[in-house]
C-alpha cells in the first residue's frame, strides 16, 4: 500500500515499532489479538489495528503539501479535513479557514471568495451541488480534492445500481458530511434515501410492503429523501450502501432486513431475489472494518475498563466507543491530558453529546489492565501520550522507552 509524507508530529516511533512488529508477524491480517504491553502493576492490552487509515493520511499529505507550496495564497476547507481536532487546529493555526462548518453552516461567505483562492476539499468528499458553486466563482473544484477513494467507491456502487434503476438506501448519519456528499452523489442517478439505524429501516420496511400509508413518509423521512421520490413506485427494487465509517454489522443487518423483507412481499428466492435487490456487498472501507474487528478480538480478553482515543466528532471513533461499552466501562477521550489523575478523567459521553467527569477511573488493584485503541483519524502520537499518561500514575513512564512485548 502507498505510504504518504504526514509530518512528523503525528508519528510515534514508540507505536510504529509496535505495528511494524505485528505487520511481520501477520501480514495477511488474519490475527485480530491485541498486543500485550506488561508494565506489571498496568497492562495494555493495545487493538491489532487503529489510527491513521489510508484516506485520512492521503488528505493530509495533500492539505499539508498546499500550504506548504502556496504561501501567497489564501487557503480554504470546505469544512474539517478529518474528524480530528489536534490536526484541523494544526491547519488553522497555518493559515486555513474552514467555508462550513461540520453541519454544513456557512462560515466563511460565498461571495467572498476569489477565483485564485485554492479550497480543499476535504476526505469525507463534498456535494454536487457545492462542487457547482465552486465552479460558478472560477474556482476549480477538484483541483485539491482529499477526497477518501474508499468514499469515491460508495459513489461509483451507488451510481452502478442507479443506472439499473435500483432505489438506493443510504445507511448513514443523515448529517454527517460523507453521508451527504453521498447522498447528493447518488441522487443524481436515481432516487435515493437515507436510513440512520435498524428502528428507521424498520419504519421504512412498512412503506416496502404497504403496512404504512404512503402519504406519512414524506414527515417520517423529512430532509432524508431525494426530491420527487415516489413512494409508491421508487421502493420496489432497491439496494443498499452506507457511509464508511458505520457500524459493520448494523449494516449487513440492515442490508439482510431489507432484502429479507423484499423477497418476502415480492416471492422471490435466492436465486432471483436480484431482480429487486441489488447486490452492493460490503461499502465499508479497509480501516473500519479492521478497526471494528481488532475492538471485537481485543473485548475477548479479560481487562478492567477500554480508552478509545479520538475527536468527538468521529463517526468512526464512536462505533468503537459503542463496542467497547457493550463489555465494559469506557472512556472515549481526545488528549491524554483528559486523564487528570489515575481517580480523575473527563470524557465524551456520545449518546447524549457532552463532556462529563468520573472520579473512579483507574481501579485500586495489584494489575490494572486496560483496553485502548484510536479511531481512524487519530494520530498515533496522541496513543503514545495516552500510555505515558498512564504510565506516570505509576511513576512508570521510563518504561515505555524499554518496552517488553508480551505474547
Amino acid at each position: 500500500m502507498k505510504t504518504f509524507n504526514v509530518p512528523v508530529i503525528y508519528r510515534s516511533p514508540l507505536i510504529s515499532t509496535i505495528k511494524n512488529q505485528r505487520k511481520q508477524q501477520d501480514r495477511m491480517k488474519k490475527d485480530f489479538t491485541p498486543t500485550a504491553l506488561d508494565f506489571g502493576p498496568l497492562k495494555i492490552l493495545l487493538a491489532r489495528h487503529f489510527g491513521f487509515c489510508y484516506g485520512v493520511e492521503n488528505a493530509i499529505e495533500i492539505a499539508f503539501k498546499t500550504v506548504d507550496e502556496n504561501p501567497d495564497k489564501r487557503i480554504f476547507l470546505l469544512s474539517e479535513m478529518i474528524h480530528n481536532p489536534h490536526v484541523n487546529n494544526d491547519l488553522l493555526e497555518r493559515g486555513v479557514r474552514f467555508i462550513m462548518d461540520t453541519a454544513g453552516n456557512q462560515l466563511v461567505p460565498w461571495e467572498t471568495l476569489q477565483s485564485d483562492d485554492i479550497v480543499i476539499i476535504p476526505a469525507f468528499g463534498t456535494t454536487i451541488e457545492t462542487e457547482n458553486k465552486l465552479a460558478s466563482l472560477g474556482i476549480e473544484p477538484l483541483k485539491y480534492n482529499t477526497t477518501c477513494p474508499f468514499v469515491e467507491r460508495v459513489w461509483n456502487k451507488a451510481e452502478q445500481i442507479g443506472k439499473k434503476d435500483y432505489t438506493v438506501i443510504v445507511h448513514g448519519k443523515p448529517k454527517h458530511e460523507e453521508t451527504r456528499a453521498t447522498f447528493s452523489h447518488s441522487q443524481s442517478n436515481t432516487p435515493t434515501i437515507v436510513v440512520k439505524d435498524m428502528a428507521e429501516t424498520e419504519k421504512l420496511a412498512r412503506y416496502i410492503t404497504g403496512e404504512a400509508a404512503p402519504d406519512t413518509f414524506y414527515e417520517a423521512f423529512k430532509g432524508q429523501y431525494s426530491q420527487g421520490f415516489d413512494v409508491t413506485k421508487d421502493l420496489q427494487r432497491v439496494g443498499v450502501v452506507n457511509q464508511t465509517t458505520m457500524l459493520a454489522s448494523e449494516t449487513q443487518a440492515i442490508a439482510d432486513y431489507i432484502r429479507q423483507v423484499i423477497v418476502a412481499h415480492y416471492g422471490l428466492t435466492e436465486a432471483n431475489a436480484g431482480e429487486r435487490f441489488a447486490d452492493t456487498r460490503d461499502t465499508l472501507c479497509y480501516a473500519t472494518n479492521d478497526n471494528q474487528s481488532a475492538v471485537i478480538g481485543m473485548l475477548e480478553e479479560p481487562a478492567d475498563l477500554a480508552i478509545v482515543v479520538g475527536g468527538y466528532n468521529s463517526s468512526n471513533t464512536s462505533h468503537l466507543v459503542e463496542l467497547c461499552e457493550e463489555k465494559l466501562p469506557t472512556y472515549f477521550i481526545s488528549a491524554p491530558e483528559q486523564m487528570r489523575s489515575a481517580r480523575q478523567v473527563d470524557h465524551w459521553d456520545f449518546h447524549h453529546k457532552q463532556e462529563i467527569h468520573s472520579d473512579t477511573f483507574l481501579p485500586e488493584k495489584s494489575q490494572v489492565t486496560i483496553l485502548l485503541t484510536s479511531g481512524a483519524s487519530c494520530p498515533d502520537a496522541l496513543v503514545e501520550g495516552v500510555i505515558r499518561r498512564l504510565l506516570s500514575f505509576y511513576g512508570l513512564e521510563h518504561k515505555a522507552d524499554e518496552l517488553t512485548l508480551v505474547d
